[in-house]
Formats: C-alpha cells, sequence, structure tokens
C-alpha cells in the first residue's frame, strides 16, 4: 500500500522514480480503508532532505500511511524556501488547537546538541508536544536529539557533551531479539552515527522505565524503549541516506573545521572513494516494525487514541 503525499511536494517525484508507492490525497479518499496516520515533526534544517529519509522508509511498508508535516510555531526555517514550508507544513499550534490525534509521531534531531535544552529558544512549545504526545500520539518515535530530549524531559536522563564527535558506521548489538521492534533484525548492526553528545548506557539501568535493543560497544546506547510513554527513543541514523557522513564531512572540510573521517564509512577509511549503504535493509526493519506495531495497537476509532 502507498503512502498518501501531496502531489507536489518534492518527495512525491522522488519516491515515484524511486518506485515507492505514493498516492494524492484525492486517490487516498476514495479507498474504504482507515489509514495510519504518521506525523513528522520535522527540526532539522534542511527540511525536504529530511522528508525524504523519513517518507522513503514509512511508505515501504505494506498499509497506506497518511503523511503528515508539522513545524515548531515560532521558529523560522533558515534553509527551506517559505514557500515550502507555507504549502506543505502546519505548525504545532494550529494542530494542537485542531484537538486531531495521531497513531504515529516522528520526532527528528536537531543540530542544537551543544545548548543545554532550556536554552532552545522553542524549549517551552517541544515540552508541550511531549506532554500532547501522552494524550493525542500513539506511539511516539524520537530521533537522536528529539529522543534525548524527550527522555530528558520524561526521565531526567542527562546528554553529556563528547570530546570528539562520534561519526561513521558501528556495530551495534541486539540486545532484545525478542522485541517487536527487532524483529527480523541480526545480532550484529551497521548503524550510521553524527553527534557530539551521549546518553550512558548506566544512567538508562538506573532507570527501570526504559529498556535497551540496540547498544554498541563504542558508542553507547542506540535505540531504547520506553513503554510507559509510548515511545521508543533512536540516538543515531538508520534513516540516512547513503550519501549523508559524506556530506557532513565535506561540508565540515570545506568550512576549515577539525572533523574526522567517518570510521568503517568509505572504503578502507578512503574518503576519495564512494560509500556504500550498508543499514539500508535494518533501516526499512526498524521504521517498518514500528508502524507494524502501531498497527496492530492502535485504536480503529482515533478518538480513544490516548485514553
Amino acid at each position: 500500500m502507498p503512502i498518501t503525499l501531496q502531489p507536489d511536494l518534492p518527495a512525491f517525484r522522488i519516491l515515484s522514480d524511486e518506485g515507492v508507492m505514493v498516492m494524492s490525497p484525492g486517490r487516498a479518499a476514495t479507498q474504504d480503508i482507515r489509514p495510519i496516520r504518521i506525523g513528522l515533526l520535522n527540526l532539522m534544517p534542511k527540511k525536504i532532505q529530511t522528508e525524504n529519509q523519513f517518507a522513503r522508509l514509512i511508505g515501504a511498508t505494506p498499509l497506506q500511511i497518511d503523511f503528515q508535516l508539522i513545524r515548531m510555531s515560532d521558529h523560522e526555517s533558515r534553509n527551506t524556501a517559505a514557500d515550502h514550508m507555507e504549502s506543505f507544513y502546519r505548525s504545532f499550534r494550529e494542530v494542537e488547537a485542531s484537538g486531531e490525534k495521531f497513531d504515529g509521531l516522528v520526532i527528528t534531531g536537531a543540530p542544537i546538541e551543544h545548548l543545554p535544552f532550556e536554552d532552545v529558544t522553542y524549549w517551552d512549545e517541544l515540552q508541550r508536544v511531549f506532554q500532547w504526545t501522552q494524550t493525542h500520539v500513539h506511539s511516539t518515535l524520537g530521533v537522536c536529539w528529539g529522543g534525548m530530549a524527550m527522555a530528558w524531559h520524561f526521565h531526567g536522563l542527562e546528554k553529556h557533551l563528547l570530546d570528539d564527535k562520534a561519526f561513521g558506521c558501528f556495530r551495534h548489538h541486539n540486545m532484545a531479539p525478542a522485541s517487536p521492534y527487532l524483529r527480523g533484525f541480526s545480532d550484529d548492526v551497521l548503524v550510521p552515527v553524527s553527534r557530539w553528545t551521549e546518553v550512558r548506557q548506566d544512567e538508562i539501568d538506573a532507570r527501570p522505565a526504559l529498556n535497551t535493543l540496540l547498544a554498541s560497544e563504542d558508542v553507547g546506547p542506540c535505540l531504547v524503549e520506553d513503554p510507559s510513554h509510548r515511545a521508543v527513543y533512536i540516538f543515531n541514523h538508520l534513516e540516512y541516506d547513503s550519501t549523508t557522513l559524506k556530506d557532513e564531512y565535506d561540508r565540515d572540510v570545506e568550512a576549515g573545521k577539525a572533523i574526522n573521517v567517518p570510521l568503517n564509512y568509505y572504503p578502507d577509511d578512503d574518503p576519495s572513494r564512494a560509500p556504500s549503504n550498508r543499514w539500508r535493509s535494518h533501516a526499512h526493519l526498524l521504521y517498518g516494525n514500528w508502524i507494524n506495531e502501531i498497527y496492530q495497537t492502535t485504536w480503529y476509532d482515533m478518538s480513544k487514541i490516548g485514553s
């Protein structure tokens, strides 16, 4: 089944060209199906790239997905055209006022890791988002900084600054093979990582409400379940495109910033060679499992979500 996107959204053409099934809202309305409603709260500066990455994974499931784009109300995007934001995004304030509910919500990362959470300009509104998920969202997926922010809000789990950026593709161990989120996962999983902060396993262990599902000896916890808040936090980036780490590395080199070559990403760690994608299958498994778990447990009557 397809993902429903506005026909003039760039992701519609890009995903269609890749063979992902997409459908216009008009066509979706003719089908006698209750689609799974997934929101993307996009905190990343490159909105279109991020839309494509998540829509690609969410749209690969066998269910019809109604995909909605959400932004923070008073934060202006400087890296995405205003007409794109006006055409395809709604502010959280508008979504909140409407009273509508969602089967799933993805909260992305944001390039503000160095700031204390409370110093982020939209922190107060983001805390409202977190609380709103408890009454209006069946399952929330927090990604990278978004997941760290949720874990801080609900559990006081601190993020710690790293001396050096965790940057590259790192092996992660499957800690919970019986988890519905890890169905089909290998024992050993390669995951792209790009962050200046970490959460620590001993501090997660001190919070019995949190369960670590994927973790690395090199870069720590990756996937953490928070059942009491119907949430999953992933601190790394299975959604990344093949060249995302390359783009980040090239950008920093061009800007003259000190940056290490991303580990275990280029063949022989040689940045003159093209990287290959070795995580795509597990990315599809994770997001497919998340949506399947939503489908199996959400209410058919959406008014009951959060009850």
